[in-house]
């Protein structure tokens, strides 16, 4: 018997289908990995804004706190520095009015801009010229935060209240003039 021979095949040069393909697998690999990254840094920055949010109020309470929590007989003062409000010593067992300091969210270090009122400390801001992305909707006692420029901002402070001046007395058997009545109120004895 004869053996019968089988052509033997050569290899054909390879086209490059694969490599091609291999490219627009890992181009498109590539931009979804770009997306999911600006996704994950939107979401970080928004979270890092919350967080900016709930640590400048709670600096701008224990300011607060610290101003109205003056012993009595004493004046109200504005603490000089941060670390006053972890232990007012104004009392005999101290009193803390903060937790602890927190750090600024945005820079991730731990200092903060100070707003002064004479010689204390009335409120903080971030140290930060990013911008943020939140630029509306914020609740009542930060709606001044609506449309800025940058986190550096955004001030948490606390307004301290001020009295008006009060008027003198006027002097015994002084005469006050009194205003005319209004058209819309009815006077006594005539209808309206």
């Amino acid at each position: 018997m004869a053996r019968r021979c089988t052509p033997i095949r050569r290899p054909r040069p390879p086209s490059g289908a694969m490599l091609l393909g291999l490219l627009i697998v890992l181009a498109l690999a590539g931009v979804a990995l770009m997306a999911a990254v600006d996704l994950w840094t939107t979401t970080r920055q928004r979270e890092r804004e919350q967080q900016l949010l709930w640590a400048g109020s709670q600096y701008r309470d224990a300011i607060r706190r610290y101003w109205f929590a003056a012993p009595s007989g004493s004046p109200r003062v504005l603490p000089k520095d941060l670390a006053a409000l972890l232990e007012d010593v104004r009392y005999p067992k101290p009193l803390r009015h903060l937790r602890r300091l927190y750090p600024d969210p945005i820079t991730g270090t731990p200092e903060w801009g100070v707003v002064r009122d004479g010689d204390g400390i009335a409120g903080v801001y971030s140290l930060s010229d990013a911008s943020p992305i939140k630029q509306a909707g914020f609740v009542p006692a930060y709606e001044n935060f609506n449309g800025r420029s940058s986190y550096r901002d955004w001030v948490f402070a606390f307004t301290v209240p001020r009295r008006a001046p009060l008027l003198p007395a006027p002097a015994p058997g002084t005469v006050l003039p009194v205003s005319p009545p209004s058209k819309s109120l009815p006077v006594r004895g005539k209808p309206p």
